[in-house]
């Protein structure tokens, strides 16, 4: 059975270490559209705290939009404002430079869907953290409950984070603030590189 993911921008910590699990993931195309999740959102540690990083999303039919057709609007430039974002976030950190180039080529572009851009990402993060996870999108809607492997709600924007789950590693920041857990995937390969995969399976 192919577990079944939402799509996610950046995704957090978890999602990836759920993905590392399995040889192939779906990720769901035909739900409606769930606003303030990971689907257009990614957490990052700045010198302030957490930031979130959103992508303007939207959507062609109100809240009757399926996922596959959620646009995105480049109006803000958030795109640019994202990489200056993650520029001054991690440009302090030990693997900012080795991954910055590919995390740029795919902002740079300017993609008319959200899934369109977040499969992008995901694929190069997989690659980058040396994960062999193939990835597919779902071609009907699965009704939650009626599917053994259903991640798709597991990775909560609002819900509190199980500190003990996630072990400690050095942040740009941390001489200023207590560690952060479970932000965005970006978090960890930019402070732990090579090394990420291994914290991945670990947790």
């Amino acid at each position: 059975m192919t577990p079944l993911f939402a799509t996610g921008y950046l995704p957090p910590i978890a999602y990836f270490a759920k993905l590392a699990q399995y040889e192939e993931a779906a990720i769901e195309a035909m739900e409606t559209f769930h606003k303030q999740t990971y689907r257009n959102r990614a957490l990052i540690a700045t010198a302030n705290g957490v930031m979130p990083l959103i992508v303007p999303a939207i959507r062609t039919h109100g809240n009757h939009t399926m996922t596959k057709d959620i646009g995105i609007s480049y109006v803000e430039n958030w795109n640019i404002k994202h990489l200056r974002a993650l520029e001054a976030a991690y440009g302090a950190s030990p693997y900012y430079l080795y991954y910055k180039d590919d995390l740029e080529a795919i902002l740079t572009h300017k993609y008319d869907f959200l899934i369109d851009l977040n499969r992008d990402l995901t694929l190069m993060l997989l690659k980058k953290l040396k994960i062999n996870c193939r990835i597919s999108f779902s071609e009907d809607f699965v009704v939650p409950g009626e599917y053994g492997l259903d991640f798709r709600n597991d990775f909560s924007i609002k819900a509190a984070v199980d500190t003990a789950q996630f072990p400690a590693y050095d942040q740009v920041f941390d001489t200023k603030m207590p560690f952060l857990p479970n932000l965005s995937i970006v978090d960890l390969l930019f402070n732990l590189g090579p090394d990420a995969k291994k914290y991945l399976m670990g947790i």
